[in-house]
């Protein structure tokens, strides 16, 4: 008999749908995440120091106050519990968290000591970390700020739907707090995920996951993590100390171990991305496992999606949080999420090339009927996504392909056309469009690569102009020969002429 926590089956779709009614608690250390972005070209001469030219800086909050993000940004509910400090930092955390409507804070301030703060100089040319500021005193909080915090937690658990403690070793979550939060969840029945600190994990006990690195793991457990099968005896052994459900072990390029007590242990690979920053990904995986939970998902495959979410985490720069479209995107094969890539309203379209922008992507954009798929269409779109990070595909409406093209044409409406494009890997975005030519979409697009096929010259390519004018790039790519829309539209009238005769006689 397979183990419920085994059990793969499960609308995705569904599931995603239901975030908006969830509620998770989350309790930890807050911190205020500052990033300096920078170029360096010499060395001080002062010492032997790099001199960064400071171009830019990003602050967010980070810590538990980033698992609280990742909940709100997937569209569940977040109530926070933290402590600040009197300053400046406290009060940008506060108001910096009041911007967001789907988390609900209650921050006590604690006088006798300053908010978390940790300054990050980085590299803006090779996202390299270079230097870490801190500010911050890592002791206990006072048996004052303990009790409010006890007192708040436990009111708010009636409402939630699961818990995360997130520990980084602050002083946020003193034993009394962990074992008042995990004692009370557990008797009415709430999930609750620990994203642990320090060598002691027993203050954990009960919990329904507890979420340590390779080395958390082997600190706590005194034992060797360098292979698979070390971390899968070490989880084991984690698990039978705290007594908690399972054991989720995220070990960074390698993916994650589950350990789930009474069952064999399930390696989870890590996808293949690119890795700009891994700071905060484990508040990502700590905040999608949690609301996962929420909806009774099976622990193996809300691990698959927390997964997702953290290889969309760590191709960002600095602490991110993840959406629900990133995680389907990631999770579901290009036909699955064909859908969210044609857009019928161009508002989304300036919506979707303002995010690119701000990301400093490349855009690119060609056009056509694609009629009747092949290979060449194949070709010019795979070309065309080589040239630029995101490819958007002009496509003809039925109405703008039959003044172009005649009787009987368009052979797919403008729908199956779309859909049959967008699930194609090197289609980022698919717009449809009414007149006889792209212009008013190229002129909207802007794009820095124009591509199309080689039965044009790059004069005659619409909207060349337009690009060259902005410093894009024109590229014209040579046809297949022997693939047409026509021609294969041909071939199929024929085909259904000859069966007619054929049945005839």
């Amino acid at each position: 008999m397979e183990s419920p926590d085994r059990q793969l089956m499960f609308d995705l779709n569904e599931t995603l749908r239901r975030i908006s009614e969830q509620t998770i608690l989350c309790v930890g250390d807050l911190m205020l995440d500052d990033f300096i972005y920078g170029d360096i070209s010499r060395i001080s001469p002062e010492a032997p120091a790099p001199v960064i030219a400071v171009r830019r800086q990003e602050r967010v909050i980070g810590g538990a106050g980033n698992v609280a993000r990742n909940v709100a940004d997937m569209g569940a509910r977040c109530t926070f519990i933290g402590v600040i400090g009197d300053d400046e930092a406290g009060r940008l955390v506060a108001s910096s968290l009041a911007l967001f409507q789907r988390i609900n804070s209650h921050l006590i301030v604690d006088r006798s000591r300053p908010t978390t703060r940790k300054v990050r100089f980085v590299s803006d040319h090779h996202s390299t970390h270079l230097l870490r500021a801190d500010w911050e005193e890592a002791r206990l909080v006072g048996a004052d700020i303990e009790a409010a915090v006890i007192e708040r937690a436990l009111a708010e658990l009636a409402d939630a739907d699961a818990v995360v403690l997130s520990d980084y070793a602050k002083g946020v979550l003193t034993p009394g707090v962990v074992r008042a939060v995990v004692e009370t969840a557990n008797k009415c029945g709430q999930p609750v995920v620990v994203d642990p600190k320090g060598v002691d994990f027993t203050v954990y006990r009960g919990a329904t996951v507890i979420t340590p690195n390779r080395k958390e793991l082997a600190d706590a457990t005194h034992r060797p993590a360098a292979t698979i099968r070390d971390v899968a005896v070490a989880a084991a052994e984690l698990c039978e100390i705290v007594q908690s459900r399972a054991v989720l072990v995220t070990l960074s390029e390698e993916g994650m171990l589950l350990h789930v007590a009474g069952s064999e242990p399930v390696h989870v690979l890590a996808y293949p991305v690119k890795i700009r920053d891994v700071s905060g990904a484990g508040d990502t995986v700590a905040g999608v496992l949690a609301t996962m939970l929420a909806m009774d998902v099976a622990l193996e495959p809300a691990v698959r999606a927390a997964n997702a979410a953290a290889s969309v985490a760590v191709g960002k720069r600095g602490t991110s949080s993840v959406s629900v479209a990133e995680i389907r995107a990631r999770m579901l094969p290009p036909a699955a999420t064909a859908e969210d890539k044609i857009v019928y309203d161009w508002q989304v379209l300036d919506d979707r090339l303002y995010e690119w922008r701000t990301r400093d992507l490349r855009i690119g954009f060609t056009n056509g009927c694609f009629d009747l798929l092949h290979p060449g269409h194949v070709r010019v779109l795979a070309e065309a996504r080589a040239a630029c990070d995101r490819l958007i595909v002009g496509l003809n409406s039925d109405a703008s392909v039959n003044r172009l093209k005649g009787d009987g044409r368009p052979i797919q409406d403008e729908h199956a056309r779309a859909e049959i494009l967008a699930a194609l890997g090197a289609v980022d975005l698919v717009v449809i469009f009414d007149h006889n030519t792209p212009l008013e979409l190229i002129q909207r697009v802007r794009p820095n690569v124009l591509v199309k096929g080689g039965d044009y010259s790059r004069e005659q390519v619409v909207g060349r102009e337009i690009v060259e004018a902005l410093g894009g790039k024109v590229i014209v790519v040579s046809l297949l020969p022997g693939h047409s829309t026509t021609a294969l539209a041909c071939h199929r009238t024929q085909g259904k002429i000859g069966l007619t005769m054929e049945r005839k006689i």
